[in-house]
């Protein structure tokens, strides 16, 4: 089979590579999409967790091909997706049941072969039946479900008001959750105005263009869109320092900042510690997801979130350069997906 092959960050093949057989236990699935992501460009560069040699990709929709032994909760041609991400089982918060602090996790498409393939094969209780939804809505389940992570952890109070920097689909994905989930208004603020009006198309309550490299500028027009009184939440979604440092002047008195954007390991914001102190402010992080996928598929087919527009390129397996070419520079790119 056909598969992105990487030997080191940096250096990559689309070449030949067996296809993998299922064993005990084990799904075999042709590939059908799998969105490509600012992760996948943070393993490109070797800024993010990746045990080489890898075959990346981790945003799958697929059919069921077929299976080893042991297999009865998919069936031959089902549509599944895949949770990438498994926790060692064995740490002590595992044992605990807190398996994303898991110390020890691992991912398909990072430390397993991943998705970038024509064919992939993950172990039974890593797949979920998406049978039923567009494939172009059952590619974002792995976002979503990091999105659902990230409500999770907000533990939202209904009639709050939030504000989210950031309207890449993974921002998108949370705006509507947290809307769904209870706030009373939603504001989404970004750089792009197609991306703003895509927002709005998804249900912003209010849309704010922000510009690169003006702080200052965009920290008083976000707070006059909260009527001066901020945000009750704050969720930074891109992975910029500079919206980073954004956050915490946005948060209402007894507000939360929730930081979701990947970052690089050596990025540093600041805070002021007293502000934390006075004003009762709560930070929080959200990284990635380990069981919220039943939660997220149940939310797409229920159109709580809503991917309509959000796919604006596609590629095929062999042109997996300009697809990453694409997320890293094109600002037109919105959700970039490799078509198997």
């Amino acid at each position: 089979m056909k598969a992105v092959l990487y030997d080191a960050p940096g250096r990559f093949t689309v070449t030949d590579v067996p296809t993998p057989v299922p064993g005990a236990g084990e799904v075999l699935i042709k590939v059908l999409q799998v969105g490509v992501c600012a992760t996948d460009l943070h393993i490109h560069s070797g800024h993010y967790a990746g045990t080489f040699p890898l075959i990346p990709g981790h945003e799958i929709v697929g059919v069921v091909e077929r299976h080893g032994s042991d297999v009865s909760g998919v069936r031959v041609g089902e549509q599944v997706c895949v949770n990438p991400n498994v926790p060692c089982g064995r740490c002590s918060f595992c044992l605990a049941g807190r398996v994303v602090l898991c110390t020890n996790p691992r991912g398909y498409g990072s430390t397993y072969d991943g998705f970038f393939a024509e064919y992939a094969c993950v172990p039974e209780p890593l797949v979920f039946s998406v049978d039923g939804l567009p494939p172009d809505t059952a590619v974002f389940t792995e976002p979503a479900a990091c999105a659902m992570h990230g409500v999770e952890t907000l533990r939202i109070t209904p009639g709050c008001t939030a504000l989210v920097i950031g309207a890449g689909p993974t921002g998108l994905l949370l705006a509507q959750l947290i809307a769904a989930c209870g706030a009373a208004a939603v504001t989404v603020a970004a750089p792009l105005r197609y991306q703003l009006a895509t927002a709005t198309a998804l249900g912003a309550t209010t849309t704010v263009l922000v510009h690169r490299g003006q702080p200052d500028a965009n920290r008083h027009r976000l707070l006059d869109a909260s009527g001066g009184e901020g945000y009750d939440i704050v969720v930074e979604a891109t992975g910029a320092t500079e919206v980073g440092d954004l956050c915490v002047p946005l948060a209402r008195n007894g507000g939360t900042v929730l930081l979701y954007g990947v970052t690089r390991p050596d990025d540093v914001i600041s805070v002021h510690p007293f502000d934390i102190f006075r004003r009762e402010l709560t930070i929080r992080g959200s990284y990635a997801e380990m069981t919220s996928f039943g939660a997220a598929i149940a939310a797409l087919r229920a159109g709580r979130a809503r991917t309509d527009g959000l796919i604006t390129h596609r590629f095929a397996l062999a042109d997996y350069a300009q697809a990453l070419d694409a997320v890293a520079h094109d600002d037109t790119a919105h959700k970039v997906v490799i078509t198997v």
